[in-house]
């Protein structure tokens, strides 16, 4: 026969219990630092309390999510222009990403992505385009694959 401390102690123990860890990347680590197999961009923001009025140019991708008036240029990189963002620009990049609200012409080597509530007014030039459901956009669109292979020569 068996007891009760024999029936507790023929239990299985329990596996231990694992938590998701993320390797840590230190905030001045260098652009293009390796993790495992995915390599980490650096990305500049602009927050939501932020308004800017004047020219905005960099090497590197952006996210802007307060209000901009003024050109922004951004020679090949990728711009995000987040739901809170409010921009009466003229766009020069290499990829943008719109949640928010732009007035003004996009010019794009890559992809231009209008996602669920973002909007743009006017015209659109870029080799891929994207429009979701319940996007707003009024304007002309050119689309030129021709771009994306100049843009990787």
């Amino acid at each position: 026969m068996w007891n009760k401390q024999q029936a507790v102690a023929d239990a299985p123990a329990a596996p231990p219990v694992q938590t998701a860890t993320s390797p840590v990347v230190p905030f001045n680590a260098p652009s293009g630092t390796r993790l495992g197999n995915a390599s980490v961009r650096e990305t500049a923001r602009l927050g939501a309390s932020l308004a800017i009025k004047g020219h905005i140019t960099g090497t590197e991708d952006l996210r802007i999510d307060g209000k901009v008036d003024g050109p922004v240029s951004l020679r090949g990189h990728e711009l995000t222009i987040g739901p809170t963002a409010q921009l009466n620009s003229e766009i020069q990049a290499g990829e943008v990403v719109v949640y928010g609200k732009v007035v003004g012409n996009l010019h794009a080597r890559g992809r231009v992505d209008i996602k669920k509530d973002g909007s743009i007014v006017g015209d659109i030039s870029s080799a891929r385009i994207s429009i979701e459901d319940g996007a707003h956009f009024k304007g002309r669109i050119e689309i030129d694959p021709t771009k994306t292979q100049a843009a990787a020569d």
